[in-house]
């Protein structure tokens, strides 16, 4: 029988920096612990599920067991929690009402900084914590509980969340000003298939949208792409004359209103979809939580600068 009181966050922190590591010599390092001591603290844990935690693979390194991959993601959603509470105490010590983790995917950190810059004028007496990270790292904090609200744009049909349209999320094709796509008129879809593609990493929401949207211009046709890290990256790089890029709007404002970079007009564009403020749909919002909620659904149109996005998007060429 499994004894839920035998189980220790020393054990439980052992597992998870083997199977991060793949070593019992190079945790006890970062454990501050003898390699003994760690294997110890697993063959405990171990003993006490009845089962085996960890694989030696045949490199020689460790990894989890299903058994031991159920158990760290209970130790994940858990020590997120703690952490939690830890930061609420901490902002309860300080004489403030209240903490708020706010996740946004990579693309949002152009007008994020700003979100959390009025939020702590307006509500002093809040602290509010930036997390930026791509679509799949946000929607897996999401999950595990290190965040309580993000934003993003599509939501995650896992977990399930409630969800909330702040205003649109336009995409727009983006080149070198001297590129010849991007001096007027509307460019063919074959024109911009045969070009080559600066494209964010996979797991990216950006990365999924580009593919989707070559796939349609060129019905199956084949492209190239270089694949890039970061937005900066992508920007740099069409700046640089390398290829070309679909991009969100938000992303490249101060390039296009100084003409370091130009839009290229062409059938479907731009692509506009819409940012989301979401949370967890089991989480019961606090106090602090709701009022950054219905501060960021109130000022989405402001906080979003569509009004000068509306504009780049319809000056002529």
């Amino acid at each position: 029988m499994i004894r839920l009181n035998a189980i220790t966050f020393k054990q439980l922190r052992a597992l998870s920096t083997v199977v991060r590591t793949g070593s019992i010599s190079h945790s006890a390092d970062l454990l501050g612990l003898t390699p003994p001591a760690v294997h110890t603290q697993l063959k405990v844990l171990e003993e006490n599920f009845g089962c085996a935690l960890l694989n030696r693979t045949r490199a020689g390194s460790f990894e989890a067991t299903t058994a031991g991959r159920a158990l760290l993601e209970a130790y994940e959603t858990s020590l997120s929690a703690l952490n939690r509470a830890i930061g609420s105490i901490d902002a309860m010590n300080k004489g403030l009402a209240g903490r708020v983790v706010l996740g946004v995917v990579s693309t949002g950190k152009y007008f994020a900084p700003s979100i959390v810059a009025q939020l702590k004028r307006d509500y002093p007496d809040i602290e509010v914590v930036l997390q930026v990270g791509n679509r799949d790292r946000t929607i897996s904090d999401l999950d595990s509980g290190k965040i309580d609200i993000a934003i993003m744009g599509r939501p995650p049909r896992q977990p399930e969340v409630t969800a909330y349209n702040i205003g649109d999320h336009p995409h727009v094709l983006i080149a070198h000003p001297a590129h010849p796509l991007a001096q007027g008129g509307t460019a063919e879809s074959s024109e911009i298939v045969n070009e080559n593609f600066i494209m964010r990493e996979p797991g990216s929401g950006t990365r999924i949208l580009s593919m989707r949207f070559l796939d349609q211009l060129g019905e199956g046709q084949a492209f190239t792409f270089t694949e890039m890290e970061s937005n900066e990256s992508i920007k740099q790089a069409v700046i640089a004359g390398l290829g070309i890029a679909l991009i969100s709007a938000h992303t490249v404002i101060e390039e296009l209103k100084s003409s370091r970079l130009a839009i290229i007009r062409a059938e479907l564009l731009p692509i506009v979809r819409h940012w989301f403020v979401l949370h967890r749909a089991d989480l019961t919002l606090d106090p602090a939580m709701q009022k950054v909620l219905d501060y960021i659904r109130s000022n989405g149109e402001n906080l979003l600068a569509e009004e000068e996005i509306t504009v780049l998007l319809s000056a002529p060429i």
